[in-house]
């Protein structure tokens, strides 16, 4: 029995480029999760800096 090949679509290459991506960066900083952003930060936690500074 034949194999049925199928054509590479535009959405195969771009999973295969998202999971090479994500394989350098386990290369690069080490298995599991790492943040590039702050976390959002909440409006009721009371800080004392000042949100927008005063500039003379």
């Amino acid at each position: 029995m034949k194999r049925k090949t199928r054509a590479v679509t535009n959405l195969d290459a771009i999973k295969a480029m998202q999971r090479g991506e994500r394989e350098a960066e386990q290369q690069r900083l080490g298995p599991g999760f790492h943040s590039f952003n702050r976390i959002h930060r909440s409006k009721k936690i009371y800080t004392r800096k000042q949100k927008h500074p005063l500039v003379n």
